[in-house]
């Protein structure tokens, strides 16, 4: 049954809940890989590890899971007669209610196989939404869930039911058919996408603002992106000292953080922490999210943290640059993207020292341990040099009693060092745009240029 007066689509459009007892399927072209990607990076085993993990972060209960070879795709079903049948049984014998496919699924495949099997089923994109659903916090979080969400309901309207096809009156004098209640249904869902773009719309604007309001006091914008559940929340506690959710479930995050740290020399910077990526990501979920994410096209330098310790750790990091391109990121921008390799505390000893060797220079990656802090000072002064690398250092004798002036390079430039001698102060400091006309003319005759 639907809920009355929503629009009928493929398949019950109740949401899933805690403890669904659910069977997860991840499909295969026997002799080649994956059907997300027949040039695929990953394991079935990575494929179905990541699918089942999906599952978990909205707390289904997985009566079994399993990898489908398939010699070829069904346009009907996606799989054949036999292994709907087989799976069928499984589905009968489990108590199955939810029937997860790691796989873009056709309206039809998905009505199909919900006959076939008496259960709802759910596929890769659905999954996501259901996950997104219940991870939103804020307004916008849960805008950017319902736009998204009736993008993929629009799309997945059919004339399945009988009732669809009546005819709402029509103009008598005119004549002709009224209008269906498909089409009144695909209307409805149309007008309520079209009010939400407006009030995301509204979003982008006040986030344009406080982005301008926050450039009359500049500080530099740094972003974490990231596969889901490669620890970017976890490194974000870490350098901000907030309480983030940070668990070990596939987009523990998704609405967006903002906090200002300070880097080693007194430079601060506004960290922002943003949901995680993953593969296939669905076009209109990018597109739903693409007022949050705007956060990462503005960043002045973005750290892209990978889960080093994963073994589709590669894979993952080309599934980020993917998303990062359809955001208009280049992924190849080596001056603005970082990539940071965490949890370095789960590698073994001789692949951790090997690791710890490709980066020591830190013009490959650095790498950390969100959890044990290791590196993560590293990682500030790499921050910092990127972000002040074109800033001028000023080498200034001042007298050891000017309490005044040393105080104002405290609070407006970054003292680099400090020596005392003779009652003088030699400092090496590094001066922002904003202060060097004041600095030159405050410390005239004191100054040489580094």
């Amino acid at each position: 049954m639907h809920k009355a007066g929503s629009p009928e689509t493929e398949g019950s459009d109740d949401g899933v809940t805690h403890g669904t007892p659910t069977l997860v399927i991840v499909p295969i072209v026997r002799g080649r890989k994956s059907l997300q990607d027949e040039s695929i990076r990953r394991s079935p085993e990575a494929r179905l590890e990541e699918a089942v993990g999906l599952a978990a972060a909205i707390e289904l209960d997985i009566r079994h899971s399993g990898v489908v070879q398939l010699g070829e795709r069904r346009p009907a079903t996606l799989f054949g007669k036999g292994k709907v049948e087989e799976l069928g049984a499984i589905v009968k014998a489990e108590e199955v209610d939810l029937v997860v496919v790691d796989h873009v699924l056709s309206p039809v495949q998905q009505r199909n196989l919900e006959k076939a099997w008496d259960a709802k089923v759910l596929d890769r994109t659905g999954l996501i939404l259901e996950i997104f659903g219940e991870r939103a916090r804020t307004k916008e979080g849960r805008l950017q869930v319902e736009l998204a969400h009736l993008t993929w309901q629009k799309s997945r309207l059919v004339r399945s039911w009988t009732h669809l096809e009546r005819q709402r009156g029509s103009l008598g004098f005119i004549g002709g058919p009224g209008e269906t209640q498909i089409e009144a249904d695909r209307r409805i869902i149309q007008e309520r996408i079209t009010k939400l773009e407006k009030e995301l719309e509204q979003v982008r604007r006040t986030r344009t603002l406080h982005r301008a309001q926050r450039r009359k006091v500049p500080h530099p914008i740094v972003a974490l992106v990231g596969y889901t559940n490669a620890g970017k929340s976890t490194l974000f506690n870490r350098l901000t000292s907030a309480d983030v959710m940070a668990e070990n479930l596939l987009f523990a995050t998704l609405d967006p953080t903002l906090r200002r740290i300070p880097l080693p020399h007194g430079l601060e910077v506004m960290l922002s922490d943003t949901v995680g990526f993953i593969s296939e990501l669905p076009t209109h979920l990018v597109a739903a999210f693409r007022a949050t994410l705007e956060e990462v096209l503005e960043a002045d330098l973005i750290l892209h943290v990978r889960d080093i310790s994963h073994e589709d750790s590669a894979a993952q990091a080309e599934d980020v640059k993917d998303t990062l391109e359809r955001l208009g990121v280049s992924a190849k921008d080596g001056a603005r993207i970082v990539e940071v390799w965490n949890k370095i505390d789960r590698l073994e000893p001789e692949n951790r020292e090997g690791l710890l060797a490709r980066t020591r220079s830190g013009e490959e990656a650095i790498a950390v341990s969100a959890l044990s802090g290791e590196g993560v000072d590293v990682l500030l002064t790499r921050i910092e040099d990127l972000l002040t690398s074109e800033r001028e250092i000023m080498l200034l004798h001042l007298p050891a009693t000017d309490g005044e002036g040393l105080a104002w390079l405290y609070r407006s430039t970054e003292v680099l060092s400090r020596e005392e001698h003779d009652g003088m102060m030699d400092l090496r400091v590094r001066v922002p745009d904003k202060a060097l006309d004041t600095f030159r003319q405050r410390f005239a005759g004191q100054i040489d240029p580094v």
